[in-house]
């Protein structure tokens, strides 16, 4: 696991900046806190900064150059199966100076080029230089587990791990305003787009292509296109949960390789359970790691954790935080953020991956499942749309009693309502727009409105065409897979591994996802629907897979998310930030971003007896505004 940078020139002005290629492959030092060197060959400079996993020796340090000088490369992330592609390569008389899997990578595009991505089974974002004839191949994963970012100009082409190290380089910070609203909606920015307009993200399963002053962008790895060419699987529902039981158990055996301490995330869940359950069968001793909060015992799931830790004899660890310890990791959190991010469980993560990185260097976890097996209520919901039926006529027709009454997602009762209010909205309207109703915090309408500037009117048209590509498996085909589908490109990639990679990295450990194996990905949407949701049960054959394995009382319990409680802080401890320097009525005004009215209105309802989910929507203004100080401002008061 490590941050990558580099530059590729197109003239002897993009030249100039390999001056900076050293200070930008700094900035990325918390990815990778072994080791950093650079490369340079003519018009092109790669950075590189590692964390040893896998061959902790100096034989795997990057920037790596093969034998005969002419291909180089640096590569964040990891190839779960690079021991049977050693094997291989060394089967075609390919020799080895290392152990790493960095160099088995390097080889493998040696002899396949571009061709080798579908062999390999990981999570990565590499590039390699070919110094024959100087162009230069960049890669990202599948899934996008790893992230990338880069920018063009007449110049150069600039690309990091993330955007702190485009900072060092210099590109012009204009704020994309199609991106803002997004994020308004969303509290996070779908890729390909950025919140700066000249800076993109690499999308999952694409790579980039340079060489002189030719760029060119590509995909690689279609998921659609895979479940399409596959037929729907035809067994059993008993051998569905044994093939998916093998194949789960293999892609966690191929991620339990390293050569540095590892352990798992524990939430109690069914998910990060059964990935322990499985890693347990393959080490005396797994390490398993929890938070629980002291302060906050609705969102507490600490005693599940426990019973599953006693259940597999795991040196289990429990961080019981309260809220001030919560707070404490705020500001690291945000100032480590590049670009606005207002999934609110990053803290919680943030503070769960620093404790965990004192005793390992890698966890598992749970990511993912819930996206491709569907585990959430929205799917819950959708598929109850779909079934029909008396009770969504009555929910509907109470829409009125829901709407007045008290809504909060920190009390169950409260939490209960919010559900119902946004099921009973959802009842008449085409699939693509219950998708999107779910997936957002505020409505197009609200967020416009939020906005005081005239670009938003420019960007309206944008902001439609993105709409309509981000639901584009929702357009047609009415297969409940393509709700699923809606998930992995929006939710999974943006908002789940985003937050992860992000958090995770700011405190130097590496987290391995094993739902995510493509193989594991692949058989989840070969599976008829009725094997993964039914009017009863979410995620229903992961649930029944590994019933018998684990403690009864996960099953019968409510699903929680991984909150903070925000509601609280900005009644206290953040009230002065908000109301005397974030979200101030005189900085709003002398910012010129958002509409003093507007603001004025959310921080009335969030001081109210009624609040709802207003909080969701001040958090993600507060992060924005905290960003907007530190990268285009003036600095945050603390």
């Amino acid at each position: 696991m490590c941050g990558i940078t580099g530059v590729y020139a197109f003239n002897e002005i993009g030249r100039f900046f390999h001056i900076n290629l050293w200070n930008a492959t700094e900035a990325l030092s918390l990815r990778g806190p072994d080791r950093g060197n650079t490369f340079t060959h003519n018009y092109v400079g790669l950075g590189h900064r590692r964390l040893s996993i896998i061959d902790t020796s100096s034989g795997g340090n990057q920037p790596m150059t093969d034998d005969e000088e002419r291909y180089t490369i640096v590569f964040n992330g990891e190839i779960f199966n690079f021991l049977e592609l050693r094997k291989e390569l060394e089967q075609h008389g390919v020799s080895f100076q290392s152990t790493s899997d960095t160099e088995v990578l390097l080889q493998l595009y040696k002899r396949e080029g571009e061709r080798c991505l579908n062999r390999l089974n990981g999570f990565f974002v590499f590039a390699i230089y070919d110094k024959q004839d100087e162009s230069l191949f960049i890669a990202r994963d599948r899934f996008g587990v790893k992230p990338l970012v880069y920018t063009v100009d007449e110049d150069r082409l600039l690309f990091a791990s993330e955007m702190k190290a485009l900072f060092v380089f210099g590109f012009p910070k204009e704020v994309d305003y199609a991106s803002l609203q997004q994020y308004l909606q969303l509290n996070y920015i779908p890729a390909p787009n950025t919140i700066f307009k000249d800076v993109k993200k690499l999308m999952p399963g694409h790579f980039i292509k340079i060489k002189g002053r030719e760029v060119s962008v590509k995909q690689w790895y279609n998921l659609p296109e895979q479940v399409k060419s596959k037929k729907t699987y035809t067994g059993s529902y008993e051998q569905a949960q044994k093939d998916l039981a093998s194949l789960l158990d293999a892609s966690v055996q191929r991620r339990m390789v390293a050569d540095v301490p590892l352990g798992a995330f524990l939430s109690g869940g069914i998910d990060s359970s059964v990935i322990v359950a499985l890693a347990s069968r393959h080490t005396q001793h797994l390490n398993t790691f929890s938070i629980g909060y002291r302060d906050e015992p609705f969102f507490d799931e600490t005693k599940y954790a426990n019973l599953v830790a006693k259940k597999f004899n795991t040196n289990h660890t429990v961080f019981s935080l309260s809220n001030d310890d919560l707070l404490d990791g705020l500001y690291d959190m945000l100032d480590y953020t590049d670009e606005p991010f207002a999934d609110s469980s990053a803290l919680a993560v943030y503070i769960l991956s620093k404790r965990t990185r004192k005793k390992v260097t890698v966890a598992l976890s749970g990511d993912g499942a819930d996206e491709i097996f569907a585990g959430y209520n929205k799917h819950a919901a959708e598929f109850r749309v779909r079934e029909g039926g008396w009770q969504n006529s009555v929910i509907a027709g109470l829409k009125g009693l829901w709407d007045v009454l008290p809504k909060s997602r920190s009390a169950a009762l409260g939490n209960k309502v919010r559900q119902l209010q946004k099921f009973a909205e959802i009842t008449e309207m085409s699939a693509g727009d219950r998708y999107w109703r779910m997936a957002t915090f505020t409505s197009e309408a609200q967020a416009s409105a939020l906005l005081n500037l005239p670009e938003s009117e420019k960007a309206e048209q944008e902001l439609q065409n993105r709409r309509k590509a981000s639901l584009q498996h929702l357009l047609t085909d009415k297969d409940f897979n393509n709700f699923l589908l809606t998930d992995v490109d929006l939710v999974l990639t943006n908002d789940m591994l985003t937050k992860v990679d992000m958090m995770s990295m700011a405190n130097s450990l590496e987290v391995r996802n094993p739902f995510l194996d493509y193989t594991v990905v692949e058989f989840a949407f070969s599976l008829p629907t009725s094997y993964k949701i039914d009017s009863s049960m979410k995620k229903k054959i992961v649930q029944d897979a590994f019933r018998n394995e684990l403690p009864p009382e996960l099953y019968k319990r409510p699903k929680h998310g991984f909150e903070v409680p925000l509601l609280k802080w900005m009644r206290n401890e953040l009230k002065s930030l908000i109301t005397n320097d974030l979200l101030n009525d005189d900085f709003i005004a002398e910012q010129g971003i958002f509409s003093v009215t507007e603001v004025r209105k959310l921080k009335e309802k969030l001081f109210s007896s009624n609040p709802e989910d207003v909080h969701a929507r001040i958090w993600g203004l507060i992060v924005f505004q905290y960003w907007w100080k530190k990268n285009i401002g003036v600095s945050v008061v603390k």
